[in-house]
């Protein structure tokens, strides 16, 4: 018998359980049930095989028994509460094992005698402390999560290199430091991997191109020290890399090796450089070769996730700064297509061909050492949403097909050298005045500095098209043979005939 009580506005464990001998399922998510787990239940429930308890949502704050529970089941959640101490784990393991959001400060020592049938570990956003246990390792764990707690010490080698069945790793916001495991297994099953926010350090080992399922890397926000990885371009599902934050050094452009391995990144749709100590151009070869940013795929409007027993769901999130703010992506839409290599040491020019990435919703290239003009291509960026140019060298006019981004929400070309008259259009008119600091030859709204006379109109000099040279050209070549024609019939025709009246 599956019994479910959920979102019952309950503030007590229900007594009525008390008289139920025989359940399968219990659900009394999303109540307001607080204090500890009556005793009586566990009692109730010893022996028996549950295929799932969930209990999230609530506030619990004592799970009210001993360490390993007293029963077998295929789901345990009791995410979203207030539990405290050591996480519990049912006898004989459990398939799917959520303890999420929590005050849990430890684990047993002898968890791994517990693991053996676990898919599913999720414990992310507790007060975990202390380096990670091995004994996560040599299981059938394929979801571990223990991201946003205090944990320390390396990772354990054995995670990557001994793990065939593991598909998300995620550890992200802890303490961790040391180097990466380098003898990544060769039979990778990864599909995320999220090491972002710790203190990882030394460089980016190149075994993580076999794992050739990976869909999500984030190692933003550490310590790496190396060139830019373009040899995990080769991983054909990589769809978001991140790695702002860092050390890598060197050029992005100039990493393009040559052979099979052109650095295009067939099917990237987030790739966050920000940050970092790169250098170089940013070529137009580059560019052009990312072709899933410039050509739609048939699921467009897909989440990045990773699916588990019966339609159960691991959705991706990344950070990313967007629209000027640190966001969290709880869901990875794939349709969201965003290039950040801001706060590096990029010189050159903007590449005209950036202007063939059409799916792109946001582009920063921000405080760096650009120079040239913006490249009117970029007019051609009609998903636009961000659009950040900031603190860079660039010169002449404001492309006026800018102001045709119907979706512009965050412009930002401040602390530049641009000139002439800022472009007009109802939708331009929505920036404010920060949008353009710092270019003093720049006139017009919403600066203060009006425009004199001679400025032509959106920044643009007025020449005549092809066409129009082409058309009064045929006019005037008309107009000529015309008049001669006229003087040869007189000529000939009319003057005779007078002479002989």
């Amino acid at each position: 018998m599956y019994l479910r009580l959920a979102s019952c506005n309950i503030s007590k464990f229900p007594n009525v359980l008390r008289h139920l001998h025989w359940i399968e399922g219990l659900d009394l998510s999303h109540n307001q049930i607080h204090g500890a787990i009556p005793q009586w239940a566990w009692e109730q429930w010893t022996g028996l095989d549950l295929f799932f308890l969930n209990l999230s949502h609530n506030k619990f704050n004592n799970v009210g028994y001993e360490t390993f529970l007293p029963f077998h089941i295929h789901a345990l959640d009791l995410s979203f509460n207030m539990f405290e101490g050591q996480i519990p784990i049912p006898q004989n393991s459990g398939d799917i094992l959520d303890y999420s959001s929590n005050h849990f400060s430890s684990m047993p020592s002898n968890i791994s005698t517990q693991l053996g049938q676990t898919v599913v570990f999720k414990a992310s956003r507790n007060l975990l402390s202390g380096k990670i246990t091995p004994a996560f390792c040599g299981t059938n764990l394929e979801i571990l999560d223990l991201s946003y707690n205090n944990l320390s010490g390396p990772i354990p080698s054995c995670l990557l290199e001994d793990t065939y069945t593991l598909k998300v790793l995620n550890l992200k916001e802890n303490q961790l430091h040391g180097k990466l495991p380098r003898k990544i297994n060769e039979s990778c099953a990864l599909e995320a991997l999220d090491f972002s926010g710790n203190r990882i350090e030394g460089d980016f080992p190149r075994s993580l191109a076999y794992c050739k399922y990976l869909e999500v890397l984030d190692v933003g926000n550490n310590q790496i020290n190396d060139l830019f990885p373009c040899w995990i371009a080769v991983v054909p599902r990589l769809q978001v890399l991140v790695i702002k934050l860092n050390k890598f050094f060197g050029p992005v452009a100039s990493s393009v090796p040559k052979g099979n391995n052109t650095c295009g990144f067939p099917s990237i749709r987030i790739l966050d450089l920000a940050s970092n100590n790169f250098s170089g151009r940013l070529t137009n070869e580059w560019f052009v070769q990312l072709k899933s940013m410039a050509v739609a795929t048939a699921n467009e409007t897909s989440v990045m996730q990773y699916e588990f027993g019966a339609q159960q769901v691991y959705q991706f999130a990344t950070v990313l700064t967007y629209k000027g703010s640190t966001i969290m992506f709880t869901k990875i839409f794939t349709t969201l297509v965003f290039i950040d290599v801001s706060d590096n040491a990029f010189h050159g020019s903007i590449p005209k061909d950036i202007g063939e990435l059409v799916l792109l919703h946001g582009l920063n290239l921000s405080h760096n050492f650009l120079t040239g003009t913006i490249p009117a291509h970029v007019g051609h960026l009609s998903q636009l949403e961000v659009f950040d140019l900031s603190s860079n060298e660039l010169s002449g006019v404001i492309p006026h097909g800018i102001a045709s981004l119907d979706f512009l929400t965050v412009l930002n070309l401040s602390y530049n050298s641009l000139e002439g008259r800022i472009p007009e259009s109802p939708h331009f008119l929505t920036f404010s005045n920060r949008s353009f600091l710092g270019n003093d030859l720049l006139c017009g709204p919403p600066l203060s500095k009006k425009c004199s006379g001679a400025t032509p109109p959106n920044g643009v000099l007025q020449t005549p098209d092809e066409n129009s040279v082409d058309i009064m050209l045929f006019l005037f070549v008309g107009l000529g043979f015309g008049v001669g024609f006229a003087v040869v019939i007189i000529v000939t025709w009319v003057l005779p005939i007078r002479k002989k009246s």
